[in-house]
């Protein structure tokens, strides 16, 4: 992607530590929701991988096409479900916006300091789609009182607020690789 290297390392170790944590997820979730969190993986992966700065690796041309392919997959993938929950439509855009990215990566030169690629109206919808996404996400993250039995007993990996924390996270990613199209 374009911009700094700080800000490359820094999307890589926050991208790359959601999608391990939605690894370790995935072992408490069975059915449609194991495959929202494996989703959620692949995309949390696929930024970090996607974001590496330029001056460390620039993949050749042709592994951007690889990023497109596999992101669109899983925006196919994630067509059926989407049918049924405003989540699994949040998982198609944002492969949708894999895809977009890809493909304007494969059109530019990858390097910072050179021309942009993308359609900016395109970019400003997502822009627009991931401020709100974001801003949503952050006003999940308002703690809600225990119940009356005490503090939730339930494993690190399935603590109910480490999941919207992990969507802020990806969808601030997804604005800041957005940014530097």
């Amino acid at each position: 992607m374009h911009g700094p290297a700080t800000s490359g390392w820094l999307l890589v170790v926050l991208c790359g530590g959601t999608g391990a944590y939605c690894l370790v997820r995935m072992r408490s979730c069975v059915g449609e929701a194991r495959e929202a969190v494996g989703g959620e993986a692949l995309m949390g992966w696929g930024m970090a991988a996607m974001a590496v700065p330029a001056a460390v690796f620039a993949p050749p041309r042709w592994g951007w096409v690889v990023y497109a392919v596999v992101f669109g997959a899983a925006a196919l993938r994630a067509l059926r479900p989407a049918r049924r929950g405003a989540h699994h439509l949040h998982h198609v855009v944002g492969s949708l916006a894999m895809v977009y990215m890809a493909v304007a990566m494969t059109s530019g030169s990858g390097h910072p300091g050179h021309a942009a690629a993308g359609i900016p109206l395109l970019t400003g919808g997502l822009l627009v789609y991931y401020t709100v996404y974001v801003l949503r996400s952050g006003v999940r993250l308002i703690p809600a009182p225990y119940p009356v039995g005490g503090a939730a007993t339930a494993s690190w990996s399935a603590q109910p607020e480490l999941t919207p924390a992990c969507r802020l996270v990806m969808g601030l990613a997804m604005l800041a690789m957005l940014l530097a199209l």
